[in-house]
């Protein structure tokens, strides 16, 4: 079985001279390579075609593939992470994840915010500044929070993000729009918990692999899992197994929220609670970072007691069954049964 690994590396996009920050979403050498290691050790035989434009001209020039497992994030645009899929939809092309309405609904976390609402979720107060910061000088919900509203990783959010008064709220909002060429998103801060959930399967068959809570060390930037504490997240942050009441009830409406949204295969979705231990719905991410030692769905998989190789597998057999295929192993198994 032919897999196309198809991503966005940090190291192509620095040689055309983007800034660290702007690479921050990207993936390293060493996750492709944990990536195609553990669809070999699947049966599967990967084959690293790189960027989306690579994947195109591929599909063009008539080569095809059994599937297509792209982690590619795309760079302009806040359909970006979509792009790749919607390739693959035109020429017909079997891919892994959520097809391109959920990953462009998700990337724009106002969007994402309304449909999970609207499916009953709790998610915090919002409010989307498009142009400048007197679209929201009437939020008086503070502390709140300003962060773009369709980028990941963290970017864009730092200490100053969480403001306190309208002037500070004028400020974040100000920075936001001009630094990264698109809308704020304000939401009320909650002072909760903070959880990531991971989720693989499809429709009914959809589970909640553990609840991982993140924990920010003294040293840490303080009360936001920023850029700058992920990027160093080893020294700067804990990630520990959660299975209390909160955490499960984070899970449950992770689950729901994976379902509204229409995620496919496999996600990552944020929960923050209130002090009252209430967790809300943040984000999710469709395209989940897949670093073994360093993404966060990898690390809380781990946690449970699931392994990087298995982990790849559940993703793989996941969006494999949507095309009603199996894995060579499993397939060559089914048939001497």
């Amino acid at each position: 079985m032919r897999v196309a690994l198809v991503y966005d590396l940090r190291d192509d996009y620095r040689a055309l001279g983007f800034s660290e920050e702007a690479v921050a979403e990207f993936d390293s050498v060493e996750t492709i390579d944990a990536l195609a290691g553990a669809l070999e050790a699947l049966g599967c035989a990967p084959v690293r075609v790189g960027r989306g434009q690579a994947l195109a001209a591929r599909l063009v020039e008539g080569e095809r593939y059994d599937l297509v497992f792209s982690i590619a994030e795309g760079v302009k645009g806040r359909s970006r992470e979509a792009q790749v899929p919607a390739l693959c939809e035109l020429f017909d092309q079997p891919y892994l994840f959520s097809d391109p309405l959920t990953l462009a609904a998700s990337l724009d976390k106002a969007v994402a915010k309304r449909l999970v609402r609207d499916a009953g979720v709790p998610t915090p107060a919002f409010a989307v500044a498009e142009r400048s910061a007197a679209e929201v000088m009437n939020w008086d919900q503070f502390p709140a929070f300003v962060k773009p509203l369709a980028e990941g990783t963290g970017k864009g959010c730092e200490a100053g993000s969480l403001v306190h008064d309208v002037q500070e709220l004028q400020a974040a909002v100000t920075r936001v729009i001009e630094r990264y060429h698109q809308p704020a998103l304000v939401e009320r801060y909650l002072s909760g918990r903070e959880f990531t959930v991971g989720i693989v399967g499809n429709g009914a068959d959809a589970r909640v692999l553990g609840v991982c809570e993140i924990l920010l060390k003294a040293h840490a930037e303080a009360n936001v899992y920023s850029l700058h504490n992920k990027e160093l997240c080893e020294d700067l942050v804990t990630y520990a197994r959660a299975d209390d009441a909160e955490a499960c009830l984070a899970g449950k409406r992770a689950l729901e929220a994976y379902r509204a949204l229409g995620c496919r295969d496999a996600a990552r979705v944020d929960f923050r609670s209130d002090d009252h231990g209430e967790p809300y719905f943040l984000e999710a991410n469709p395209i989940a970072g897949l670093n073994p030692w360093h993404s966060d769905l990898p690390i809380l998989a781990a946690q449970n007691g699931i392994a990087f190789v298995a982990l790849i597998g559940m993703i793989l057999d996941a969006g494999l069954a949507r095309y009603g295929l199996a894995r060579p192993d499993r397939e060559r198994a089914r048939r001497t049964a």
